[in-house]
């Protein structure tokens, strides 16, 4: 049992929207009680250094997107989807991104099943318990900050009660993300020593077997006066490859579960986060498999404020520890990690020109793998409808193999322009 195909849906989910007349739309989206958004959105990027490994445009993609919303009596129904012509990957793709149905049974029980994006957790741009699906090579090369989140085919259930409120997620099929494979970034190769890119593309083996793979998540979350609380928890598989089968040469991903906890308050005119999870790499308890990710715990503290009118700032403090280190030294081989990875982040945001143009600044720097990572993004509003973007993404590092300075060589520059209807 597979992910559902794209291609079919996209066709005849909007074929009813795509074959009416223009000047109908607007009638049929009343008759139907509907709602129709969408863009268009040309996106050029190239590297600023010689990559042998790669090509050198980081990005060239047309986008068209439809959303169609519809209201039901207990509900509604969603429905979006791009498609995309991608000159740097050569082909045309249909890609659904949503595409499900809201139904409330009970005044207190809300359930969406289909193909939906979902997150949750306190972290900005770093992620403890939010365990869905994310596709890190959009995140580097310059797409649209919505194309970070991969949709989830999945069935979700959220219940409200007076004490808290819950949500439950089952996903039949469990949805991995997108993780750097060589094919558009560049990467470290610990089997080749060496960074690898389109010469040595890493392939995985898919979970998709029906129950064997299903994921179960669940919150639970209220609010104690001004502050959030949330509790979560996690049964399925490291979202990003994890582990190597060394006899078939492939990636695996092992099991994990998780347990986390986050609250959200405000304090000092801003707002405060805290967030902290327990990985269980279930596969590996003892961390004694070098080829497997050792369990791990995790923190994130945070805090957002308006330094001044239109401009906020923003840091964040994240902590790994590993496991079971002792083992995982004694195992592992020449290019070990650290027991303890600190990474710090700030983000500077800035509106001008009547809140028209946008200037984002969002830096990563580790101290302990002596890394980091720039996004530099602005956006100008030339009417309502069209919107151009300017941006960046700069890495670097001491040596090949740590997170960030394995990307050294995949700095680029991008420029984009939106068409909103």
């Amino acid at each position: 049992m597979k992910r559902l195909p794209s291609s079919v849906f996209i066709l005849v989910l909007f074929f009813p929207v795509l074959s009416c007349p223009a000047k109908g739309m607007e009638q049929w989206l009343s008759e139907h009680e509907a709602e129709l958004h969408g863009f268009a959105d040309m996106r050029a990027g190239v590297r600023l250094g010689d990559d042998p490994h790669e090509k050198e445009a980081s990005l060239g993609e047309l986008r068209l997107q439809l959303d169609l919303f519809k209201y039901l009596d207990r509900g509604s129904i969603k429905l979006k989807g791009d498609v995309v012509a991608d000159t740097v990957a050569e082909e045309v793709r249909p890609e659904l991104r949503e595409a499900n149905l809201l139904y409330s049974p009970l005044d207190f029980m809300d359930v969406r099943l289909g193909r939906q994006i979902l997150t949750w957790g306190t972290g900005d741009l770093l992620f403890i318990n939010d365990l869905f699906p994310k596709d890190w090579e959009s995140f580097f090369i310059g797409r649209d900050s919505e194309y970070l989140k991969l949709p989830n085919d999945a069935v979700k259930v959220s219940l409200f009660f007076d004490l808290a409120n819950i949500d439950l997620v089952y996903v039949p099929i469990f949805n991995a993300s997108t993780y750097i494979d060589g094919s558009r970034v560049s990467y470290w190769n610990p089997l080749l020593g060496r960074i690898a890119g389109n010469d040595f593309i890493l392939n995985d083996h898919e979970r998709n077997s029906f129950p064997d793979d299903s994921e179960y998540t669940a919150r639970l979350y209220r609010n104690i006066g001004s502050m959030e609380m949330a509790f979560y928890f996690y049964s399925g598989f490291w979202k990003t490859p994890e582990g190597l089968d060394p006899v078939a040469g492939r990636l695996i991903y092992p099991k994990l579960n998780e347990y986390g906890t986050s609250a959200r308050w405000p304090v000092w005119g801003g707002i405060a986060n805290l967030e902290a999870g327990y990985y269980d790499s279930r596969d590996d308890r003892d961390g004694g498999d070098p080829l497997l990710r050792n369990s791990e715990w995790r923190l994130l503290a945070g805090y957002e404020r308006e330094l001044a009118r239109d401009f906020t700032g923003g840091m964040q403090y994240y902590l790994e520890w590993m496991e079971d280190y002792d083992a995982y030294r004694s195992s592992a081989g020449q290019y070990l990690k650290d027991e303890y990875r600190h990474l710090f982040t700030l983000r500077l945001t800035k509106l001008l020109f009547r809140q028209n143009l946008l200037l984002a600044f969002f830096v990563y720097y580790s101290p302990s793998d002596e890394d980091g990572y720039l996004r530099l993004n602005s956006q100008y509003k030339l009417t309502d409808q069209w919107t151009i973007a300017v941006g960046g993404n700069f890495f670097s590092g001491n040596t090949d193999h740590t997170f960030f300075g394995q990307f050294e060589e995949n700095d680029n520059v991008y420029a984009g322009l939106t068409r909103t209807f």
